[in-house]
């Protein structure tokens, strides 16, 4: 199951655009909770399939799928945040993530409960992300969205994904010096 999205541009984290002009994001759940990404950092949508292992990675890599030829990490969302990792069902899947410049981009996958829909955000709906009460880093999170009476949690892709911190983290696996605590 491969699903092709369309791209809407959209503001980076801290620029004001037209507040009027909606901004879409991709929803899914994660341990319960749901998480949004801009549009325009997903490449794709995959089915959860085998990965391979790589050795000596933190728990929160789970292995790397051969994606057309290229090799992509795969990172377990729920793993990052600390928790168990995401148990495979039917509805798991893994989304492709582009992060970083254009220059420095890296393509990285993400596993996730299920997807569940495209929204389109207005930026007057988006709350600076709060200073404690998530369950997860502060800096991981760019804003709460208020949707249908619910919070939706927008991901900062370039800290979640950052392969700086994840390097970090396989060299203090390494070293015996406790990794990076969620």
């Amino acid at each position: 199951m491969t699903t092709a999205l369309q791209a809407v541009p959209q503001p980076t984290h801290g620029q004001l655009a037209s507040k009027l002009e909606p901004t879409q994001y991709l929803t899914f759940t994660s341990d319960g909770e749901m998480f949004a990404i801009g549009i325009l950092a997903i490449k794709e949508i995959i089915e959860f399939h085998d990965l391979t292992t790589v050795p000596m990675m933190p728990a929160s890599v789970r292995g790397v799928i051969n994606l057309r030829g290229a090799v992509v990490p795969v990172v377990d969302l729920q793993a990052r945040f600390g928790k168990q990792p995401t148990p495979v069902t039917k509805r798991t899947c893994i989304v492709i993530v582009e992060t970083g410049a254009s220059g420095d981009s890296q393509v990285i996958g993400v596993v996730v409960d299920a997807v569940s829909e495209v929204l389109d955000i207005v930026s007057t709906d988006i709350e600076p992300s709060p200073a404690f009460g998530a369950r997860i880093r502060t800096e991981f999170i760019c804003g709460m969205a208020r949707v249908r009476d619910r919070f939706v949690i927008l991901l900062s892709v370039e800290h979640v994904l950052s392969f700086d911190q994840l390097a970090e983290l396989v060299v203090q696996g390494e070293t015996g010096v406790p990794v990076l605590a969620p």
